[in-house]
């Protein structure tokens, strides 16, 4: 919590706020590694959006409970949440699925279509290039298979990815669109 999760203003929120921006008002959102809520919840609720949290940590979580009291927040790993059991109109999640081996990547990305409505969005952040790394804010060992990979990914699991970008720390976004069939 020291370095991520304190600032409502950080690094991305003007994406994440955009994209955001484009949902209609009262759309089901879930966040991935929602951690404290800060910045991306924050974002959600500013934006008139109904926000869902899964975290792994405890205290993460009780934190989030303590900044958005009343936001339903599950305190599990993202890939074997039960929230997947319901429908979403958007999942975000930022700093998290790199975070991840490869394949629990792949298997969250079908986790994440699954639980998506048809035209659900997803934005996700992980770095283009193929590349391993130690994550600076977690030290946890960290993996993107890079944009081509993700492109598949997103391709098999029903999601059409429809652009990624950068913010203004470099972080890569992907964001994808759940096919209307």
């Amino acid at each position: 919590m020291k370095y991520r999760g304190q600032s409502v203003s950080g690094i991305g929120t003007s994406a994440i706020r955009q994209w955001a921006g484009a949902l209609p008002p009262g759309a089901a959102v879930l966040d991935l590694g929602c951690g404290t809520g800060l910045p991306v919840t924050h974002v959600l609720v500013e934006e008139s959006l109904t926000a869902y949290g899964i975290d792994a940590s405890p205290t993460l979580v009780a934190a989030f409970r303590q900044n958005f009291p009343g936001t339903p927040v599950a305190c599990e790993a993202a890939e074997e949440s039960a929230f997947f059991n319901r429908q979403f109109d958007a999942v975000i999640a930022v700093g998290l699925l790199f975070l991840l081996p490869a394949h629990v990547q792949e298997m969250l990305i079908r986790k994440v279509s699954h639980g998506l409505n048809r035209g659900g969005k997803f934005l996700f952040t992980s770095p283009a290039v193929k590349t391993d790394w130690v994550d600076i804010l977690t030290g946890q060992s960290s993996t993107s298979p890079g944009a081509a990979m993700y492109q598949t990914w997103l391709s098999a699991a029903g999601l059409t990815l429809r652009e990624e970008f950068e913010d203004e720390g470099n972080n890569h976004y992907y964001h994808a669109v759940k096919h209307e069939e």
